[in-house]
C-alpha cells in the first residue's frame, strides 16, 4: 500500500464544496465519505433516517470540547460515532476524501491529510442554491444563514480551531473566482504537488 492522503473538504453552504469533493474523489480514484457516512456508521442497526436531521448539527450548549459535557444528546451521540469511524477508516490506512465532520481536527495526527476549506462570493452561492433547490432568492438568502451558522457552531462544538480559520487549513479559496472546474484543477495541482513532494523525501 502507498503513501495513505485524507483530503478533507470542509465548505460553507453553496460554495459547491461537496461537488468539488466528488470530482477529486474521482480525480485520485478515493472514496469519498459525505451524506452517505450515515449508512456506514450505523448500518443495519438502526432507521438511518432518522438520524438524518442531527447529522452535522451543533452539540448542546453544555458540551465540552473534550467530550465531557452532555453526552445524551442525539447530536453528540452521532457526531462521536461517526468521528470514531473516521478514525477507524484512516487507522486501516487507506487514502479517502471526507466533507466536513470537522475531520481536518479530527485526523490532524495522520500525516497525509490534507486539509482545505472552499468558500465562495455570496451572489453566487446565492444562485446556486437558487438553481439547485428552485428557491427564491429571499429563501436562498436564508438557508445560506441558516445553514453556515450551524455549520460553525457546530464545527466549534467539537474543534479547537475556528470554523473557516485560515490557520486551520493548507488552503482556503473561493471557488466563486475560477468556477467550480477552475477550483478543482487547482487543487489537483496542489495535491499532486504535495504527492510529490512526498516521493522525493
Amino acid at each position: 500500500m502507498g503513501k495513505q492522503w485524507i483530503i478533507s473538504i470542509s465548505r460553507e453552504y453553496g460554495s459547491g464544496g461537496h461537488k468539488i469533493a466528488e470530482k477529486l474523489s474521482e480525480i485520485f480514484d478515493f472514496p469519498m465519505y459525505d451524506r452517505e457516512l450515515l449508512d456506514n456508521v450505523f448500518g443495519d442497526e438502526a432507521n438511518v433516517e432518522e438520524w438524518r436531521e442531527c447529522d452535522e448539527m451543533p452539540a448542546p450548549l453544555a458540551f465540552s470540547k473534550k467530550f465531557s459535557g452532555t453526552k445524551n444528546s442525539s447530536e453528540y451521540t452521532l457526531a462521536k460515532r461517526q468521528f470514531n469511524y473516521l478514525r477507524k477508516k484512516a487507522n486501516e490506512g487507506g487514502s479517502f476524501v471526507v466533507v466536513g465532520r470537522c475531520s481536518e481536527y479530527i485526523l490532524r495526527e495522520y500525516d497525509g491529510l490534507i486539509p482545505i476549506f472552499i468558500l465562495g462570493d455570496e451572489d453566487t452561492k446565492i444562485k446556486r442554491v437558487m438553481d439547485r433547490r428552485n428557491f427564491t432568492e429571499k429563501e436562498a438568502k436564508a438557508a445560506l444563514a441558516r445553514h453556515n451558522r450551524l455549520r460553525e457552531r457546530y464545527h466549534n462544538s467539537y474543534c479547537e480551531g475556528k470554523w473557516g480559520d485560515a490557520r486551520c487549513y493548507d488552503v482556503c479559496i473561493n471557488s466563486s473566482r475560477l468556477g467550480l472546474d477552475g477550483t478543482v484543477k487547482l487543487l489537483e495541482d496542489y495535491i499532486r504537488g504535495r504527492m510529490e513532494q512526498e516521493d522525493e523525501q
